[in-house]
């Protein structure tokens, strides 16, 4: 019996190892041509992305984590007024001013929303411009055109409104002119002549400004010194009328925007309103709280407090339960906070009491 010839171990190695080396390079071969193909797809996608950011009329900016814009579409060099590449975007921040709306600035006659977001957590941001210059100017035209028609409603009521004290005050003055008249009573009509008057200019007064329905000049100030006015007008006030005015500021430290005048006239009217609703040794409390981004200045007391029908009609345009009121206190209240972007809201229970709180926007910065 003869044996089969056995081959050289090193004659098998080197065949095994010669067809590995074939199946790697073809491996290779494919794994090569399918990242060519890979880098024209994220070519071609990239390419598609440029397209489309360059085509979005909203500004994107890419800033790196220093703060640095490393990528912007044409776009927001318009709106900036030149390319951010390569600039800080503090720089930009510094010539933003804020306005009353959240979110929204104004650069130079633009107005632009601006929104900044984490890009990834390496420190990137994206920041999104939108040019709402229009949005804006045709929302303020919206709300004009509103008031007018608010106006041409309230014609009548203002005609009727006039008529009463004009009246009051025609009849005194023509008892004025009677010269059989005591002193003594021709200066008791002269006064009541004159209060009537003075009548009549607040209801125009009042009207014009609730009207006007906007807050012109804005300026930042912490809440601690508009509640330090206030308190400076009605804590004489509450020591005559033996009643208890507190103010508890909760957020006293945070800086709001906005007019101060204004703001400080709507909180007077509604701190007038409760000195009214209180007896003696009542009280009233001013207070301010943040919920979230914005900011409550409230005002309560613990008077007679009001029915539902009466809470329901109360920012009616010349809706009054007090005769001597022109009925547009509160409604301009209302106005105020509509121009400062919030709102204003009230709860009150017949011989608990009433709270009127104003939500105000916070304005800060990016």
């Amino acid at each position: 019996m003869t044996d089969t010839p056995i081959p050289p171990a090193t004659t098998v190695d080197t065949a095994r190892l010669a067809e590995a080396f074939h199946i790697f390079n073809q491996a290779s071969e494919e794994l090569a041509s399918a990242y060519s193909r890979l880098e024209g797809q994220v070519a071609a996608l990239t390419e598609r992305m440029t397209l489309l950011q360059e085509a979005l009329p909203a500004g994107v900016v890419v800033l790196d984590a220093g703060g640095r814009a490393v990528e912007a579409n044409a776009a927001s060099g318009r709106l900036l007024g030149r390319t951010p590449v390569g600039v800080l975007w503090a720089e930009f921040e510094h010539q933003l001013s804020a306005t009353e709306t959240p979110g929204e600035h104004r650069l130079g006659e633009r107005r632009l929303a601006v929104t900044v977001t984490p890009l990834d957590s390496a420190g990137g941001r994206i920041v999104l411009l939108h040019d709402v210059t229009e949005t804006h100017r045709l929302r303020a035209q919206a709300e004009r055109n509103e008031r007018l028609a608010a106006m041409g409603e309230m014609a009548a009521q203002l005609a009727h409104q006039l008529r009463t004290p004009l009246a009051a005050a025609l009849l005194y003055a023509g008892n004025l002119e009677n010269p059989e008249l005591p002193e003594t009573n021709r200066v008791a009509i002269a006064q009541k002549t004159v209060g009537r008057l003075k009548h009549l200019e607040r209801l125009i007064q009042d009207t014009l400004l609730f009207a006007r329905g906007e807050v012109l000049g804005r300026e930042t100030f912490p809440v601690a010194d508009l509640f330090g006015e206030l308190a400076h007008t009605f804590e004489p006030l509450a020591r005559i009328r033996n009643v208890k005015f507190r103010i508890e500021p909760e957020s006293g430290s945070v800086q709001l925007t906005g007019n101060r005048k204004a703001l400080a006239g709507a909180l007077t009217n509604l701190v007038e309103n409760a000195f009214q609703a209180v007896e003696v040794g009542g009280c009233v409390t001013l207070a301010s709280c943040r919920v979230d981004d914005h900011l409550n200045l409230v005002v309560r007391d613990n008077g007679r407090g009001m029915t539902a029908d009466v809470v329901a009609r109360l920012f009616e345009p010349f809706f009054t339960t007090r005769s001597e009121g022109t009925g547009l206190g509160l409604a301009i209240v209302r106005g105020v906070a509509r121009a400062h972007g919030g709102g204003v809201e009230v709860s009150s229970e017949p011989g608990v009491g009433t709270e009127f709180v104003i939500s105000l926007p916070l304005v800060e910065s990016l």
